[in-house]
């Protein structure tokens, strides 16, 4: 399946029946834009302890333990198959709660931030609200890494060239995503994003979580929040019980790799 939050795409594939083997080559293949599908991450679907487990990939072929809106996508589609309004998700990162929010609008509980360098990671024990690179990013953990700057204005930044300069900065040792993100408005952020793996993407959930992590952590915000990024607006909640994370998902088209595809890329 073929899925997008906010222009932020996905290829969806459904091995809850039939095992699937991946290799990194098969997952840079359909990630192709001109010679595959093309996608921001891929995600598995496994049965698990809940209603599903999922694994995602970059389109480098790396994994990634998180990908919010990938979650919210898969949630809406397993919503619309089962007719059930509540769903228990497993991932890497943990036992995710997702809800139909209604007009809709899909809900996915991510979990609680990381906030401590062991856990996000970083390389060496440090204040996480401000970083030692310039700009004094905060660091945030959403089951991946991310580095959050706070700028006057997100539009202006050429994230083509700051992404991969801060994606590999030896204080993340697994790499990191990378946000810019402006206030504009009372708990309002437009937030622009660079990702591991992947580069500059319309929208990115975990992204969006942390960035709301950090602002509210900052006293830019408080802890529900309105983002902005390229392809639409995110509502984010940091609770008691985890981040939630609310927006529109689409179900763009369902297909099968034909045997050619498949054998030229073991």
């Amino acid at each position: 399946m073929k899925m997008h939050g906010l222009g932020n795409d996905f290829v969806v594939l459904d091995a809850r029946v039939q095992a699937l083997d991946l290799s990194p080559g098969l997952i840079m293949g359909i990630a192709d834009r001109h010679k595959g599908i093309g996608f921001d991450q891929l995600a598995v679907i496994e049965a698990g302890a809940g209603d599903a487990h999922l694994t995602f990939y970059n389109a480098d072929g790396s994994t990634s333990a998180a990908c919010g809106n990938a979650t919210r996508c898969i949630a809406r589609h397993l919503m619309d198959e089962s007719g059930k309004a509540r769903l228990h998700l497993t991932t890497a990162r943990g036992d995710l709660y997702a809800v139909d929010a209604g007009e809709g609008l899909t809900s996915v509980n991510m979990g609680q931030p990381q906030l401590d360098w062991n856990e996000i990671p970083l390389a060496e024990d440090m204040d996480t609200l401000e970083l030692p690179i310039e700009g004094g990013p905060t660091a945030t953990g959403m089951g991946n890494p991310h580095c959050t700057f706070f700028v006057e204005n997100a539009e202006a930044i050429p994230l083509e060239q700051f992404g991969p300069r801060y994606e590999h900065h030896p204080l993340y040792p697994e790499r990191t995503n990378v946000q810019v993100a402006s206030l504009v408005g009372e708990n309002h952020l437009r937030m622009r994003v660079w990702e591991r793996g992947v580069g500059v993407t319309l929208a990115s959930g975990s992204s969006s979580c942390a960035t709301a992590v950090a602002a509210a952590r900052r006293g830019l915000t408080g802890r529900k929040v309105r983002i902005d990024l390229d392809g639409g607006t995110l509502g984010v909640e940091w609770r008691e019980d985890g981040v939630w994370m609310t927006g529109a998902t689409c179900h763009v088209a369902s297909g099968v790799l034909t045997p050619t595809f498949l054998a030229a890329h073991p």
